[in-house]
């Protein structure tokens, strides 16, 4: 029940029904903030408390200076909670465990359930096995739930143990497509009381892609697990009211460019301003022409560039996409009531005042890619074949000469695949995979692909037999209308068949390349690619025989598997011969604008959204036949290596201990700019010889069955020995060497070993641990176990230049301190090589209650010499202050409960 001490209760009539809402309009200042904070200061208004939320912060908010550093911190409050099940396993694990704990302090075990929605689907689990033929979809999916059956058993069990918790089961899509196109609100409806409350459709979510729904004016964004239980159990998001960055956008894309190409030019674009941090808001006269899946796209790549939120206002196009995508004429004419009652309803003459300012001509936009190892770097297509020459030989070990009759390394290797011989080198593109969230919401793009398939069999061409191609569409509507539009036969000629609804190769789901290419590119050690139409293509994260990965639209994914190399420039080499041996150019192929659009307009319809989401949660008879326990607490196997009590409650005692200062430390890590947390906590494939990899070995479990460590995500003990894993990182500790190594200070001379190993040799000896890092710490996705193994490899700081915002927010909800070098120093230039003996102090001055700017380190080498500093510490407000105290978020949480109670 909200204060309302401002007056801002009123009420909303539209048809026959009469809503409660909160009027911006009571407060002088509001009216004129950016959309963005304008649906922060209605969550305000309805949640004031006069504790966590006061009748200050709204004032705070509507005296919002768009100049100003953020100071002003408020509580969030989402309407709800979105998850993917990679990162949301877990999150049930520890509500499973919190029920436990409650038990055990005699409490009521029914009072952990999520306070607010919670719906998770089901995306991330199916990998590609098989591929190139009719039955990849359905064979796929009997391997996912062949890996998968304990996990799912465990899913199916929280479906019917927590209120508030409902499972969108495998096979459905991706989380953020089914939340675009079926789960979002836009305008939420809170039916509790006597009257119906009416309010903005706010989400949080376990994905950093959750900001795909800005697209629909829905203020969401991705946070770790963590603080998405939190979120769950009714606890305000803390923040500071951020800096908004106007970006205004005119003209239309040119023929020959996708909306893929928009969004990879906005990354750079705001990669290079700087926007970590930041809400971007799009204003102008040209969001009226942007289409909604275009929206969609350029939100969904929010975390690629840095931002928070990536938000488009309510309009027209709004509610065009919800009422194809199957939304009620009731909650249609709310959205559009409730909106323009509030000024949320977009009015292009009005230009609201931002921090930033930064606009795209679309009519500017070209042909890109992006590669081969951050969405940032974009290429454009025409440059593409020499920015992959240049790049390859840091990629190449031993004689990289370059061929004189090719102009650069060659090694090339013959294999013979499905009976035929054939050569491969350098460049290969061994996956071709249309896959992920960004780009298969998107119909013109998907349709674009499908288009281009259909022209290149017409013309006789075809993929080359080293690629590894793929389809794995965001949602059931894309099949439906590929069907519709005439192109699966097509796509399935080059390879393009079905292979699953979900997040796949993006994700690291590639499944193995072939493998014949595979021993080609093993035993040879060549440099080959990926091309991917999705979002994130990190060192590491598609394949582990690939070592460049490249981002592109959907079309330009078919393009390469058609060309079958990087080596290629698409304007000047053919892709083939056509029957008459006429050269065939990507060009005589690539569809018209006008011939997508047609094809969009014809071949999708409203009823294909009602069909496919009528019965979203009941799943198939895979999903329905699934032997799953009962109870009101989890009872745990203690022989599954998938599921098992998290550790993170044992011992806990009712009040927190004092925190205390950190002596006698040792870096576990010493590691440069831009690591993220694939880096940190990879979700693919792992080695038999690596500490997950043995732990699984030792219990039983087939190298075939190892699964990934995604889906191992609720085995903590699986997941510790996967931190600081992925087989790309570069510990500096260590010259030249690549994957989760370090030295191991305990022994003499402190020798190589695996992280996992020497930090349980820290630990044993009581030494505490810190990481060093450089810049962008922490970048990519929300993955809350690159803290929760960070913490339990016994790591109490990390210390870095600088951090993305969500793993920072992670490490302090689990309990580590994020500390920042001073400004302009970084560990190279302290002369901290990692060998030293850290001390940290200051960090007690949080036991009173004082979040202290800094803390002093005293770094003391072998020969006796000190190096000192103050870090910066990076607990930004009162309530990390809290959670920090407590030992993280989750403990924070379950006393208050305790107390509650």
């Amino acid at each position: 029940m909200s204060l309302n001490s401002l007056g801002a209760k009123t009420t909303l009539r539209v048809g026959e029904t009469t809503y409660d809402m909160y009027a911006l309009s009571a407060v002088d200042g509001l009216e004129k903030l950016p959309y963005a904070l304008k649906v922060l200061a209605e969550n305000l208004l309805r949640n004031e408390d006069g504790a966590n939320i006061t009748a200050d912060q709204i004032r705070s908010l509507a005296n919002w200076d768009p100049d100003a550093e953020p100071s002003d911190e408020i509580q969030f409050t989402p309407a709800r909670v979105v998850m993917q099940d990679f990162t949301g396993v877990p999150c049930v694990v520890d509500l499973a465990t919190m029920r436990e704990a409650v038990t055990e302090q005699g409490g009521d075990p029914t009072s952990i359930n999520p306070q607010v929605p919670a719906e998770m689907v089901i995306d991330h689990s199916v990998q590609i096995d098989v591929f190139g033929e009719p039955t990849a979809l359905e064979r796929n999916m009997d391997i996912e739930y062949e890996r998968n059956r304990e996990r799912y058993q465990f899913l199916r069990w929280g479906q019917g143990a927590f209120d508030n918790f409902r499972v969108v089961p495998p096979g459905t899509g991706i989380v953020h497509q089914v939340n675009l196109e079926y789960l979002a609100r836009t305008v939420f409806v809170n039916t509790d009381g006597d009257v119906p409350v009416a309010y903005p459709d706010t989400c949080v979510g376990t994905d950093s892609h959750t900001t795909m729904v800005n697209g629909l004016g829905v203020l969401g964004w991705g946070v770790g697990g963590i603080e998405a239980e939190a979120a769950m159990l009714g606890q305000p998001v803390s923040m500071l009211i951020p800096r908004v960055v106007g970006f205004k956008l005119t003209g239309e894309i040119p023929a020959g460019a996708t909306a893929t190409d928009v969004v990879l030019t906005i990354t750079q674009m705001l990669r290079e301003h700087g926007v970590v941090g930041k809400f971007v808001e799009f204003y102008g006269e040209g969001v009226a022409a942007v289409p909604l899946a275009n929206r969609a796209t350029i939100g969904n790549m929010s975390p690629e560039f840095g931002s928070t939120a990536a938000i488009f206002p309510i309009d027209a196009e709004t509610i065009s996409y919800l009422r194809l995508t199957g939304r009620s004429d009731e909650q249609l004419a709310l959205i559009e009531a409730y909106a323009k009652a509030q000024g949320l309803w977009h009015d292009p003459a009005r230009e609201a005042r931002y921090s930033e300012y930064l606009e795209l001509d679309l009519s500017t936009v070209v042909p890109s890619i992006a590669g081969p190892k951050r969405p940032q770097d974009r290429i454009e297509l025409s440059a593409a074949k020499t920015a992959w020459r240049e790049a390859l030989p840091s990629y190449l070990s031993g004689d990289a000469g370059v061929d004189p009759q090719l102009g650069r390394p060659s090694r090339e290797v013959e294999v013979t695949i499905d009976g035929e011989a054939t050569t491969i080198d350098h460049g290969i593109v061994a996956i071709a995979s249309i896959t992920s969230c960004t780009n298969t919401s998107n119909p013109s793009v998907m349709l674009a692909a499908g288009l281009l398939a259909k022209n290149a069999v017409e013309r006789g061409l075809r993929s080359k037999p080293w690629v590894k191609t793929s389809m794995a569409p965001g949602s059931q509507v894309v099949t439906d209308y590929y069907r519709s539009a005439g192109l699966w036969d097509a796509l399935n000629t080059l390879g393009f068949n079905l292979v699953g609804y979900g997040c796949t190769t993006c994700i690291g789901n590639s499944g193995p390349i072939i493998p014949e290419v595979h021993d080609g590119v093993v035993d040879n050690d060549l440099t080959v690619v990926s091309v991917l139409s999705g979002n994130r293509n990190f060192e590491g994260r598609i394949n582990p025989d690939v070592k460049m990965n490249y981002l592109a639209s959907p079309p330009l994914v078919i393009a390469y598997a058609l060309a079958g190399t990087m080596d290629h420039d698409f304007a000047t080499q053919p892709l083939g011969t056509d029957a008459e041996g006429n050269d065939v150019y990507l060009a005589d192929i690539w569809p018209s604008n006008e011939d997508v659009q047609a094809v969009v307009d014809s071949s999708i319809t409203r009823e294909m959204y009602l069909e496919d989401y009528a019965d979203v949660f009941a799943g198939d008879e895979r999903w329905r036949s699934l032997d799953a326990p009962t109870g009101d607490t989890f009872a745990w196997n203690e022989d599954s290596t998938y599921v098992r009590k998290a550790p993170f409650f044992d011992d806990m005692t009712p009040e927190p201990e004092p925190v205390s200062d950190i002596q006698g430390a040792r870096v576990l890590l010493k590691l440069g700019d831009s690591v993220t947390t694939d880096h940190i906590s990879p979700a693919g494939a792992f080695a038999q010889a690596t500490p997950a990899g043995r732990y699984l070995s030792e219990h039983g479990v087939e190298r075939r069955d190892f699964n990934s460590y995604g889906s191992r995500r609720g085995n903590h003990e699986v997941m510790m020995r996967g931190t600081f894993a992925n087989i790309r990182i570069k510990n500096q500790l260590l010259d030249g060497v690549e994957g989760g190594f370090t030295r191991d200070f305990t022994r003499e001379g402190g020798p190589q070993a695996y992280v996992y190993d020497a930090a349980q040799n820290y630990q044993a000896q009581g030494v505490p641990l810190v990481v060093l890092g450089g810049k962008e710490y922490g970048s990519g996705s929300s993955r809350d176990w690159a803290a929760k193994g960070t913490l339990l490899l016994g790591v109490k700081a990390v210390i870095a230049e600088s951090f993305e915002r969500i793993h920072r927010s992670n490490l302090i909800g689990m309990g580590v301190l994020p500390l920042q070098f001073p400004a302009g120093e970084s560990a190279d230039s302290l002369g901290l090589d990692g060998t030293e003996v850290f001390s940290l102090t200051g960090i007690e001055a949080l036991n009173d209650g004082v979040t202290p700017r800094t803390v002093h380190v005293q770094a003391t080498r072998a020969d006796g010499r000190d190096i000192e500093f103050d870090a910066v510490v990076r607990i930004d407000t009162p309530g990390e202050a809290d959670y920090y105290r407590n030992g993280g978020i989750l403990s924070y949480v379950l006393r208050q409960l305790a107390h509650r109670d």
